[in-house]
Parts: structure tokens; sequence; C-alpha cells
């Protein structure tokens, strides 16, 4: 069984938006393209069309394992997220005891996660680190650079 992954609303249309345009646009650019191979002679020795089939493979196989993450996507409701403790989904703002510098970071899936737009992996280091405290806890995380240490300031959302 694969794992539940949990969205927002925009993650979650992102993903069927991506999986309609494979679906349309990309499977036609494929048929296209197997079609203009076909066209130039025979098969047994064109390149080009052993290319395009082997793209339609690809293709297929990213539409089915996007298929299989939307199945398995859950929607959660943000109004409804406990922000005593961090979540999946918070946002929570926390101070490197180290240099003393904050950040604040929304806890997201792995296919929504973009550091520059503030979003970690529940699955990042730092966000199992801090997944189930609450403010005021001090929490040590162990990260590729070494061991860090955080307190939680705020969890919103």
């Amino acid at each position: 069984m694969a794992d539940v992954s949990y969205y927002t609303k925009e993650g979650l249309e992102n993903l069927k938006e991506e999986l309609q345009q494979l679906k349309t646009t990309g499977r036609a650019n494929i048929a296209k393209a197997i079609a203009e191979a076909r066209d130039k002679g025979d098969l047994s020795e064109n390149a080009e069309y052993d290319a395009a089939k082997e793209a339609q493979g690809l293709h297929e196989t990213k539409i089915a394992k996007l298929e299989e993450t939307l199945s398995n996507a859950r929607l959660l409701d943000e109004s409804k997220l406990d922000t005593s403790k961090v979540l999946a989904l918070s946002i929570v703002k926390i101070k490197n005891i180290k240099n003393g510098a904050t950040m604040s970071y929304q806890l997201v899936s792995e296919s929504e996660a973009d550091l520059k737009a503030g979003k970690i992996s529940v699955t990042s280091p730092i966000a199992k680190g801090l997944l189930g405290k609450s403010v005021g806890e001090k929490t040590e995380i162990q990260v590729p650079a070494g061991k860090m240490e955080f307190e939680i300031l705020e969890i919103t959302r």
C-alpha cells in the first residue's frame, strides 16, 4: 500500500492540472512524434521511432505514478488544524539557538516542498524533528551539516 500524502487545496489542484496536461497535450505530442517517425520508413532500423516509443512508455509511467499519488492524496482542512503542536501543514516559526536566526516554514507534502517559498517536506530532517512539538519547546535535530538546536516560537494555521 502506498503512503497517504496530505495536501493543501492549491497543491492538490496543481497535481490534477499536471495530470490533465500529461493526458491531453502530452499524449498528443508523443503520438505525433511516433507518427512522424513511422512515416520515415523501415521501423526495424528507425532510431527516431524507437526513441518516440520509449518516450511514450516513460510518459505513461509518469501518468500512472501521478494517478497513484492522487489516489492516495488527502486534502487537509486547514481551518481545523490544531495549533498547539506542529503537524503537517502547520506554519512554524523557529529560532536557531546557536546563532539566534529565526525562520518560518510550512510543513507540506514532498511534492509541494519549495524552500524558496518557505515550504519544507514533512519527510525532511528538520520537519521530522519539529513534528509533535509545542511552542516553547527546544529540539535538537540531526541535519547533514551536524546537530542543530531549535526553539519553537510560534505555530499557526
